[in-house]
């Protein structure tokens, strides 16, 4: 103890951002270093439940307690207070909270549930359908946060009730309740944003029965969102200095800037996401989102996936092997899935199909079908999700795709994807890139430069599939769903 004082009083402690990585079923912290080095890190598991089929919940104050955790064991292994904050969070599920005592009112609701299924299609015509994408860039589907928020203030009562997305959550319980604010890359998320003023829509607002009052403010992602105060393992003052949604943090940390290069985080779902620049244009199947906002807006196109780190895992406890490398391995045990298909539509269809009413489906059995088959069915679903998504991005001057998440370290589910996009796949040589990203865009409000880009390239996977081979691997796929679907092929 003496000694690491001494070192502190010599101004020999690092200067370095705390990173925190909230996401769906872990919260971590990260010491990043101006360099972009990781220091020290810390992490905890966030419990997920499902009471109903399509409810997906979490505890918010289990999530802030499992982001305390992170961070204590994060601190316990570098010398010296944080120069900043920086926060990358799940995005979609919506918190309401007591703004006094910042307690959670109600379950936080995931971005995977799916209950609202049915108000949004109450809401549902050809006009407002055209209204809201042409205003927010998004689908009207219960993914979407406003449906979740509307469902939330029908149940917490009245009083001093705040709500926001996890960022907002975060940002309040770090600064005391001091701030209550949303960053705009999530607040993107909402289905409330006009992506053309960058506030809030008055008439998506109306549309959905959600007072503009009662909502976050709108800020950018390398905002003032405010100080530490009254916490036990931070002093007071240290600056909340950027925020981003985890896929947009990913998009900024593999240093996507123009439509060449995109992005795949393969997490419990995946996220698929190009930046546009100005762009703001509707495509359909697919988003159009805030990937962050500086002095002026970076756009992104954007499709998501439901069910892809979760369709491996629910494999996995079928086949009763462990999921990650287990299943890989018993993936591997075959050359092919021998024509089985999975369709993990557990909560129906992201994008770009943005149907609820599908149902999960394996299909293709015979006899002779195996274990491994299966197994390599569940890779290739996530793959082939990722090629859908990619084919309705549209962008044809796309070279290479960057993926990052915890699957990535399976080499067959990566050189799958590479075989069905018929593009290169580069998996990120830091694993903790949506960390990073946060971290960086909070480096120009400390002043600090943006580190070199690193010239370590991660695992590049060449596509090996000739185009009749990739045809009929997405031709037996397409049939998978339509059955998933009920719709003609």
């Amino acid at each position: 103890m003496g000694d690491t004082a001494a070192r502190k009083q010599a101004g020999k402690a690092p200067a370095y951002v705390l990173a925190l990585d909230e996401g769906t079923t872990n919260a971590k912290a990260f010491a990043i270093a101006p360099d972009g080095a990781i220091l020290s890190s810390g992490s905890a598991p966030v419990d997920v439940s499902y009471p109903r089929p399509g409810w997906v919940e979490q505890n918010a104050d289990a999530v802030w307690n499992a982001q305390c955790a992170a961070i204590r064991e994060c601190l316990a292994g570098v010398e010296g207070t944080p120069a900043g904050i920086a926060i990358s969070n799940q995005r979609e599920s919506v918190v309401a909270w007591d703004g006094a005592t910042g307690q959670a009112l109600a379950p936080m609701l995931g971005w995977q549930d799916s209950r609202t299924a049915e108000f949004c299609d109450w809401l549902r015509s050809p006009d407002r359908e055209f209204a809201v994408a042409s205003t927010t860039g998004l689908s009207l589907d219960p993914m979407f946060s406003a449906p979740k928020m509307r469902y939330l203030l029908d149940r917490v009562g009245s009083g001093d009730v705040r709500i926001g997305t996890v960022d907002s959550w975060l940002v309040a319980r770090l600064t005391g309740q001091a701030a209550y604010v949303i960053e705009a890359g999530n607040a993107s998320r909402t289905l409330l944003l006009d992506l053309a003023t960058l506030d809030w829509s008055p008439a998506m607002c109306e549309l959905f029965g959600i007072d503009r009052a009662v909502l976050p403010d709108v800020a950018p992602s390398n905002a003032d969102f405010g100080a530490t105060a009254g916490l036990d393992f931070l002093p007071d003052g240290v600056p909340i200095v950027g925020v981003l949604g985890d896929s947009h943090a990913a998009l900024f940390g593999h240093g996507c800037r123009t439509t060449a290069e995109g992005k795949a985080t393969y997490g419990t779902g995946s996220s698929v996401m190009i930046p546009s620049g100005t762009d703001r244009g509707v495509r359909q199947g697919v988003s159009t989102t805030v990937a962050w906002l500086t002095d002026t807006p970076m756009y992104g196109h954007e499709g998501n996936i439901v069910a892809s780190g979760t369709a491996m895992d629910w494999t996995a406890r079928l086949l009763g092997v462990k999921p990650g490398r287990e299943l890989d391995e018993l993936a591997a045990t075959v050359p092919d899935s021998g024509g089985v298909s999975l369709v993990p539509a557990f909560t129906g269809l992201g994008a770009p199909w943005w149907d609820r009413q599908a149902v999960g489906i394996i299909c293709g059995l015979t006899a002779g079908t195996g274990q491994g088959h299966v197994a390599r069915a569940a890779l290739e679903a996530v793959a082939h999700q990722i090629a859908d998504v990619v084919a309705a991005l549209d962008t044809s001057d796309l070279q290479v795709l960057h993926a990052d998440g915890g699957a990535t370290a399976s080499r067959l589910l990566m050189q799958c994807q590479a075989d069905l996009l018929g593009r290169d796949v580069v998996v990120a040589a830091n694993a903790e890139v949506s960390a990073l990203g946060a971290a960086l865009m909070g480096f120009a409000r400390l002043g600090w430069e943006l580190p070199a880009v690193s010239q370590q390239e991660g695992r590049r996977f060449r596509p090996m599939l000739d185009d009749a081979a990739r045809g009929a691997a997405r031709a037996g796929w397409r049939e998978a769903l339509a059955r998933s679907r009920a719709t003609p092929a």
